[in-house]
């Protein structure tokens, strides 16, 4: 390959993939200068400079002048020595391939590492290329791919599963997916296997601010910031509750998230491949926070201690597997929104009415250590079958009685 032809070869791939063609011959005259002294067998480093306009390549020897530095034993001052060899140019050419096919690469992801870095927790839409047992790749756009990974975590430790359980895509398939990593080629942190073959860019379709994004576009009072959402709870593939709160007095943000006749929310269901969406309003009270997040079921009561951050709630009969759900989810759920640990009782246990109350939210009372059965009889002469709380005649449900 002639130097000529070297520069142009340069040029065109620098054009192609989007890499300043000046940062791709520098990198190249450093990988150079390593081979030339390897080849060469010189006593000093080299250094390796092209032509920007001819593409001939000049090596020379740096040999240090003077004395060393006392305390470092480097020397500051080098002369350089002309050794270029009469066939540099079919040296270089023979290991110009790897070399630019690695430089192009690392410079690649660093260019794309400098575009998205800043870009974590975007909403991106892509196209499916091909996938794997272990990862998808999507197409965001021309020359840029990301990963999509769906690893088994107990047969690879410390690997991604991004994909949501029963999701499978096609290809050509168009994605909403969040961008949840940009992997640095400079990082000094381990490597993930195979990382340098991977796309630079991770995504995901189980991080729950994915459900924040769709939001965002398909309500514009979220993405005007007069709705906000407080909070989100999610298992991805199955079942979200996300917690709204309006800015605007006479907003309400529950009747925005949901649409008109469900509009709004039934399209980032469908985008969400079906997956149960329950909005529900923020509550400063926690009583009445938890008792929202428990929605659909209709709850009694609920009883706050401050101190273990527990919620008590008491449900109607009818109510208590709504208010569970399904291998406990709905329990689950409102316990990762509210961020309050969720106790669910039966009415009919605690021997409360089996009708919820209108005044159903009570404070509990402290109490002191002592073991006992509470002392409560409803009106039908069902015998409350709680322990008594510490201190106190009634359990935590009826502590309130204490003070009659």
């Amino acid at each position: 390959m002639a130097t000529s032809e070297l520069i142009e070869a340069l040029q065109a791939l620098a054009h192609e993939r989007k890499i300043d063609e000046f940062y791709l011959i520098d990198r190249l005259e450093a990988s150079l200068a390593k081979s030339y002294q390897h080849i060469l067998d010189l006593e000093w480093d080299a250094r390796v400079t092209i032509d920007r306009q001819t593409g001939r390549i000049y090596v020379y020897e740096l040999v240090p002048v003077g004395e060393p530095d006392e305390e470092t034993g480097e020397y500051s001052e080098f002369e350089e020595r002309d050794v270029t060899p009469a066939d540099v140019s079919r040296i270089a050419a023979q290991n110009a391939k790897g070399v630019i096919a690695s430089i192009v690469r690392e410079a690649g992801r660093q260019s794309i590492y400098e575009e998205f870095a800043g870009r974590v927790g975007d909403l991106v839409t892509g196209t499916v290329l091909q996938g794997t047992p272990e990862f998808t790749i999507i197409k965001i756009r021309d020359g840029v791919e990301a990963e999509l990974p769906h690893y088994d975590a107990k047969r690879n430790p410390g690997e991604r599963n991004e994909r949501p359980a029963g999701e499978h895509y096609r290809h050509n398939q168009r994605l909403k997916v969040l961008i949840i990593d940009v992997r640095d080629p400079n990082s000094d942190a381990p490597k993930m296997r195979g990382e340098q073959a991977r796309p630079a860019i991770v995504v995901s379709r189980t991080h729950p601010d994915l459900i924040r994004r769709l939001f965002e576009i398909e309500v514009p009072e979220i993405y005007d910031g007069m709705v906000e959402i407080k909070s989100i709870a999610r298992e991805p593939g199955a079942r979200s509750k996300i917690a709204v709160a309006s800015r605007e007095a006479n907003l309400d943000p529950v009747g925005a998230c949901v649409g008109p006749k469900g509009s709004r929310v039934r399209m980032v269901v469908e985008e969400l491949r079906n997956e149960r969406v329950d909005v529900i309003q923020w509550a400063e009270d926690p009583k009445v926070y938890v008792a929202n997040a428990l929605s659909p079921a209709k709850v009694t009561r609920v009883l706050i201690d401050e101190d273990t951050h527990y919620a008590t709630v008491v449900v109607p009969d009818d109510q208590l597997s709504l208010a569970i759900g399904k291998e406990g989810q709905n329990a689950r759920l409102a316990a990762r929104l509210t961020g309050w640990h969720i106790d669910i009782k039966s009415a009919s246990f605690t021997g409360e009415p089996l009708a919820p109350v209108d005044n159903m939210l009570i404070d509990e009372e402290d109490a002191d250590d002592e073991a006992g059965l509470c002392a409560h009889v409803s009106e039908d002469g069902v015998r409350c079958r709680n322990h008594a709380r510490p201190g106190s005649r009634f359990c935590g449900i009826h502590a309130d009685l204490d003070e009659a």
